[in-house]
């Protein structure tokens, strides 16, 4: 008996991280998944109109409750199954040190916040209808199965060092902005940069080119102190975006180089067999790469093998 739990436990594994010929029922999932997430957000944003909350408000509720249901499920069976998870499988400790790994990681805590506040309402006699907003937090859940959502983590991850430096450098900026302004204007406008901190709102949407307008210098000094302003905020706000645009970039071409990799190992007398290309398939789909970028890198790898194989000169095939 524990040996067939341990199996169904092992698929489940399998199934969650769509490897093996569990590939399209994982797909099947994730999807099934994803509608429900849309709808739930759909759902708590139509809900806070009054008229259609009031109107609808069984349908609501009958709806957030198969909602926990299913995430709850979700959640139970992850944490159950990540024993057998890849990245947990092979530490050297026991299964509940394992699975109290898996809950501490990032897209656990995602699935809980998922359905925590919900819980809360349900459990407590409290009144937690403010934490109804949080709900809205289940959208996060998409970046399980989003392989974009996931890039672009990991390139947040990868530039977090740079990303940090450049918040700092701008965080100085708007100090100093905020002092500049408040000592060229507090004068003649004290209700609007009487203080450091009132001319820091000036400051912030202006180094975010945002501009509202509604707070603005009048002096000449604190006209030409806000355009040598304006000026700085491009070139501020270029900094961090270069940063992650760079990084997305170089997570595709190591997905894409992993990829290539993986057909060069794959490649047998310069041809790829039937399982080969399922297993290459199930590589393609845990990467995020499009089917285009996949043929491209086979069509290399096969051409870069038969050059070898044959002879440039007479076309002859070389023992």
């Amino acid at each position: 008996m524990s040996n067939q739990k341990i199996s169904n436990r092992k698929k489940f594994a399998l199934l969650l991280e769509g490897q093996a010929h569990y590939h399209k029922r994982s797909h099947q999932l994730d999807m099934l998944l994803i509608c429900i997430i849309l709808v739930n957000v759909v759902a708590i944003v139509l809900e806070s109109v009054p008229v259609i909350s009031q109107q609808y408000a069984l349908e609501f509720l009958v709806l957030e409750i198969a909602s926990v249901a299913i995430f709850s499920i979700e959640y139970i069976a992850r944490i159950w199954a990540s024993v057998d998870k890849s990245k947990y499988a092979s530490l050297p400790c026991s299964n509940t040190k394992k699975r109290l790994r898996y809950m501490i990681s990032p897209l656990a805590i995602i699935d809980l916040i998922a359905i925590l506040p919900s819980l809360m309402m349900f459990i407590t006699p409290l009144d937690l209808r403010f934490l109804r907003v949080l709900r809205l937090l289940r959208v996060f859940k998409l970046t399980r199965y989003s392989r974009a959502m996931q890039l672009l983590l990991q390139a947040f991850k990868d530039e977090s060092s740079s990303m940090l430096a450049a918040f700092f450098i701008m965080a100085v900026v708007l100090i100093l902005a905020s002092c500049g302004v408040y000592l060229l204007e507090h004068k003649v406008q004290p209700e609007k940069f009487g203080s450091i901190p009132a001319a820091m709102w000036w400051a912030m949407a202006t180094l975010t080119t945002v501009g509202y307008g509604d707070v603005v210098p009048i002096t000449a000094l604190g006209k030409l102190f806000g355009g040598i302003i304006t000026l700085v905020s491009m070139g501020m706000v270029a900094i961090p975006t270069g940063l992650l645009a760079s990084s997305f970039s170089e997570q595709i071409r190591k997905r894409r180089q992993a990829f290539a990799d993986a057909v060069h190992q794959e490649i047998q007398l310069g041809t790829l067999n039937t399982q080969q290309y399922e297993q290459l398939e199930l590589i393609r789909c845990k990467l995020g790469l499009s089917k285009l970028d996949a043929n491209k890198a086979i069509k290399a790898q096969l051409n870069a093998r038969n050059s070898h194989l044959f002879c440039k000169h007479c076309g002859q095939r070389q023992d």
